[in-house]
């Protein structure tokens, strides 16, 4: 439905008066958006930390009045307390965090969906809001217990936020100067997918000349064909957001490359390579790392500096490890804040800090 015949939101604040007077009824409020010293019997909730939570719409309901919507302006404000505030909290566990603000941006997604929004103003949220979400998703440990920061779950709503903003790109109402980043971040996070990349190289040429798309489609070719040493040189290039969109398949692309080693080198006596080589081909975080993955994977030590590849002994079992990433994602935040990132400007696929949207 065209966006004039929807009634614009008017709520002015993070989280509608009612919704925050009807949990703090119920006992519903996250602990992030208690008020200082409200943990008594009836915690109450602070209207600077409260979020409007996500609810499912039901069938047949009638649409929330303007006065429950929060108008773009207000939904990029809120994103943006997401990540600078929330995302950031040394109080929380990743998974905790992770799931709060997977929740609350998805209350912001449908919001915009509920008024009609589109245009520059909506695609501003919209980006904000996926770049937010990519980085507490690319924060996760790989020892992260299902429950609020399910997996599946979690990668569901990446999915969802690639669509609704490709959607709002498609409408047209531009300009888009940080789409091309988008798109390359759709491509990196579903590396090779056919069904991504046929999406992409429908994009005008304009747009695919773009470095962050240019640099995304040889990311994905590198990936296609097994080539670990082009991969991961180009991985080490690639900005934070870009880092933490491929996150997801580094740990699949080390083992691949693992096990063609394994396939090339293994004799019945062991053919040795440095653990150095590994970490530099790899892009591991260091030697012990690189130890952590060739047991993993079956492959004996000879001591400290060696990886033996014996005939027979390589292994797979369960999901790929997925490492901690310091190089390839944590050490490119560069000493800023994940709200300066998620607010830069990415037109030439360089994160600008304190650049406005």
């Amino acid at each position: 439905m065209p966006g004039g015949e929807l009634p614009a939101g008017t709520c002015p604040d993070m989280c509608p008066a009612a919704e925050r007077a009807r949990r703090e009824q119920e006992r519903r409020l996250h602990r992030f958006e208690v008020a200082p010293g409200g943990r008594g019997d009836r915690p109450r909730a602070d209207p600077q930390r409260a979020v409007k939570e996500y609810s499912r719409p039901a069938a047949g309901k009638a649409r929330p009045p303007p006065s429950q919507l929060r108008p773009p302006r207000v939904l990029l404000a809120t994103v943006r307390y997401l990540a600078g505030e929330v995302a950031e909290r040394a109080d929380a566990t990743r998974a905790e965090v992770a799931g709060f603000v997977a929740d609350r941006l998805r209350a912001v997604r449908l919001d915009l969906a509920l008024q009609g929004a589109d245009g520059a103003a909506a695609a501003a949220v919209l980006e904000a809001a996926l770049a937010t979400l990519l980085a507490v998703v690319a924060r996760l440990g790989p020892d992260s217990a299902r429950g609020p920061a399910d997996p599946a779950l979690l990668q569901a709503q990446v999915q969802e936020g690639f669509g609704s903003l490709r959607r709002c790109y498609a409408q047209g109402a531009g300009p888009h100067p940080r789409q091309a980043a988008f798109q390359g971040l759709f491509l990196l996070y579903n590396l090779g997918s056919v069904a991504a990349l046929h999406e992409v190289l429908q994009l005008p040429a304009a747009l695919r000349a773009c470095p962050p798309l240019r640099t995304a489609l040889a990311v994905d070719a590198a990936f296609r064909e097994s080539n670990a040493a082009r991969l991961f040189r180009l991985l080490r290039t690639l900005p934070y957001l870009q880092s933490c969109a491929v996150r997801c398949h580094v740990g699949r692309a080390r083992r691949e490359a693992l096990a063609r080693l394994a396939r090339a080198l293994s004799t019945s006596k062991g053919q040795t390579l440095p653990l150095n080589f590994m970490v530099h081909l790899l892009a591991l975080d260091g030697p012990k790392e690189a130890q952590d993955l060739c047991q993993a994977h079956g492959l004996p030590l000879d001591g400290e500096e060696k990886v033996v590849f014996l005939r027979g002994r390589y292994t797979e079992e369960g999901l790929p490890p997925a490492g901690t990433c310091a190089l390839l994602v944590g050490s490119k935040l560069g000493g800023r804040t994940l709200e300066e990132v998620v607010m830069a400007e990415e037109d030439d696929g360089v994160d600008r800090p304190n650049s406005p949207v």
